[in-house]
């Protein structure tokens, strides 16, 4: 997460919303509990949200994907994550009233 956040900063993108989750993917992660191997069910992951205007989508996508990716791999490893992207129809800043592009 840290060096996402970094490399985010390095290009511009300062404003993020990091939140826990659970989920599962690909990877699988045994445990031993009690004697006894255990794969959980849900493994902690960390979720991030960025709004960005259109001409940043790209740089955000390239920052994310120079932090994110494991270095033991030229292809990465399974579990270093997805990106989304979805469109937003609208934007409002609340304090001030803003809407689209400058309220992000």
């Amino acid at each position: 997460m840290d060096q996402v956040r970094e490399c985010l900063i390095a290009a511009g993108i300062s404003r993020i919303t990091v939140s826990r989750v659970s989920g599962h993917g690909a990877q699988r992660r045994e445990e031993v509990y009690r004697g006894k191997k255990v794969v959980p069910n849900l493994i902690p992951k960390m979720r991030i949200e960025i709004a960005v205007n259109e001409e940043f989508v790209d740089t955000t996508i390239d920052a994310i994907v120079e932090g994110a990716k494991s270095v033991s791999d030229v292809e990465g490893e399974i579990g270093d994550g997805k990106i989304f992207i979805t469109p937003l129809e609208e934007c409002i800043r609340i304090r001030t009233g803003e809407r689209g592009g400058s309220a992000i």
